[in-house]
């Protein structure tokens, strides 16, 4: 306990010392790992093995436990090539199909254009080993989908379904009000749809335009089959692993979010959240994606199965 208190002082002074830097870098990510709000480690259930040696067979069982991995960085940005996380910025440069980005314009200075364009690259997390000892700090531990600076999506070489919404402007959950919404209308807390998923969308405040953007980002990588060029971020299920399935906007169940620019947040909340939004002065914002998984110890040859607690 001594041991994890120091762990987490350690992490928070990291935090308050991050959040006066206008950059975004590896170690400042991987310190913020260490949220034992975003972890929200608990025990669900017992798991039964069977074990089977020389003497006989017999029933062990192990503690079914629960928490969130932190998979991916997703970042979401106006100007193509400023990924925040600038050690990353080498993966998402500009090319001949992707070059510009930032906010609509009319040309007219009593008008305002809405429209805004946002990059959105997903990154593999790179506090894996953080990670990993402070959740074991807790008990057994479960594995994340997610490989610490794989890129899983980089929107410059999406350019088709990105930039044009090739095909996704013409399905119906883009065309028909109410559907894949993050927010509500009756609420008055709408930020936006999650399709078409790319980067064009109107919305006054720049802050929610990029979460909605993260979101979209986030949407296709943890489902497979989808019309873009990714890798899925998933994993396979197997005795005593139940990995996340796929991200669903404003279920705390599938995903949430940290946000680590342009502030450190030490919690993990789902769009829409309430509160103070921070402005990016350039427009660019990270967040780190958080997904349950559920495991248990092997302790036998044979997996039986698994009772949950009420």
């Amino acid at each position: 306990m001594i041991r994890l208190r120091q762990r987490l002082c350690a992490a928070l002074s990291l935090l308050c010392a991050a959040g006066s830097s206008f950059a975004l870098d590896t170690a400042t990510i991987a310190a913020s790992t260490l949220s034992p709000s975003c972890l929200e480690y608990r025990v669900v259930g017992i798991c039964y093995w069977l074990h089977c040696s020389l003497g006989g067979c017999r029933v062990r069982t192990s503690v079914k436990v629960r928490h969130y991995v932190p998979d991916a960085v997703v970042s979401s940005y106006s100007n193509t090539g400023e990924n925040p996380w600038f050690e990353v910025r080498g993966m998402s440069l500009p090319n001949p199909t992707a070059l510009a980005g930032g906010d609509g314009t009319t040309n007219q200075g009593n008008e305002n254009n809405l429209a805004k364009f946002k990059n959105a690259d997903v990154i593999g997390h790179p506090g894996s080993f953080a990670f990993s000892e402070f959740a074991a700090s807790f008990g057994y531990s479960c594995a994340g989908a997610g490989t610490p600076f794989m890129p899983y999506l980089l929107s410059t070489l999406d350019t088709m379904a990105w930039r044009y919404n090739i095909p996704e402007a013409v399905y119906p959950e883009a065309l028909v009000p109410g559907m894949r919404e993050i927010g509500g209308r009756t609420t008055f807390n709408l930020w936006g749809n999650v399709y078409p998923r790319g980067g064009f969308l109107h919305q006054a405040d720049d802050h929610k335009a990029a979460a909605v953007v993260a979101q979209r980002a986030g949407d296709i990588v943890t489902r497979r089959g989808q019309i873009h060029v990714y890798q899925p971020l998933l994993a396979s299920s197997k005795a005593g692993y139940w990995p996340a399935g796929a991200l669903v906007e404003s279920n705390r169940a599938s995903g949430k979010w940290q946000e680590l620019a342009p502030r450190i947040s030490s919690s993990c909340e789902v769009f829409p959240y309430r509160g103070v939004l921070g402005q990016a002065q350039r427009g660019d914002y990270a967040w780190a994606l958080w997904r349950p998984y559920s495991c248990c110890k092997r302790r036998g040859q044979v997996f039986i199965g698994s009772t949950d607690f009420k």
